[in-house]
């Protein structure tokens, strides 16, 4: 098997965070796989989170009035696009697996990675209105998300006062990373580190070690696949997936539920 290519976008001010000791690690053990292992700090980087005109080189199509997208997408095919985005999109296009390595801030992603995705994942370049989710651009990579939590698990549950972790991660792997096709594998959550012991964040550490022995080979999370749904019907779910689907105790999927219970841990296992 080939060498694989990995790249680590990370996004934590500190050195000495425990989101820098799972980034760390993370590079280690692929690197001893024989993997190519690239990281972005984001921070380090000072990379910019705004979407804005000065993405693009030059003139803009149409500056009265700016979208960002068809912008970028135009400035993408011309070869106009700015150099940091440039970058970053070649790293992208390069690597077999990229894994996003943060701490959780307001149940989502740091302002300056959600401004990596805005940017970087540009129309055309990772998506299209005919190439998304399982017919995506991107479908023959694989993506995950590593990241720290304020709160303990039991606060993540269908019963906790934050709600069920699996609604909260919805919007970043099916929303983003599904859409551009990736292959979304488990996410690896570190459940209140800060909340811990030292020996018991190490731990978590090993357990983080471990797991990457063998994540390349990992089966991604479950999405229903784009052709179930009818494109000339508002992509509603077609009657047969319907018909196939009535009698069964749980939804689809976290977001396509169908109107019933919520498939268990969907967003945070795999096979499930």
């Amino acid at each position: 098997m080939a060498a694989k290519k990995v790249l680590i976008v990370y996004a934590h001010q500190s050195s000495a965070s425990f989101n820098s000791a799972a980034k760390d690690a993370a590079k280690e053990v692929l690197a001893a796989q024989g993997c190519t292992v690239e990281v972005s700090d984001l921070y380090a980087m000072k990379f910019k989170a705004a979407a804005t005109a000065e993405d693009i080189t030059g003139d803009v199509k149409n500056a009265a009035h700016f979208r960002y997208a068809e912008e970028t997408k135009l400035a993408w095919e011309e070869g106009k696009l700015c150099a940091d985005i440039t970058e970053e999109q070649r790293k992208l296009t390069e690597s077999d697996l990229i894994i996003f390595q943060f701490p959780m801030y307001w149940f989502t992603v740091p302002a300056i990675m959600k401004g990596w995705m805005d940017r970087v994942l540009t129309l055309g370049y990772a998506y299209s209105e005919e190439r998304r989710y399982s017919q995506g651009i991107l479908k023959d990579k694989k993506a995950m998300l590593s990241f720290t939590t304020g709160s303990h698990e039991s606060m993540f549950s269908a019963d906790g006062v934050n709600g069920d972790m699996n609604v909260t991660l919805w919007p970043l792997q099916n929303g983003i990373l599904h859409y551009c096709g990736f292959q979304v594998l488990a996410p690896q959550i570190f459940w209140a580190p800060s909340r811990l012991p030292s020996e018991a964040r190490g731990t978590l550490l090993e357990g983080w070690r471990t797991r990457l022995q063998g994540v390349l080979a990992e089966k991604p999370l479950s999405f229903t696949p784009l052709d179930c749904f009818d494109g000339e019907k508002g992509f509603q779910l077609k009657p047969e997936f319907q018909e196939k689907n009535a009698s069964k105790e749980y939804g689809l999927t976290v977001g396509i539920h169908l109107g019933k219970a919520l498939p268990p841990n969907s967003q945070m296992k795999a096979g499930v």
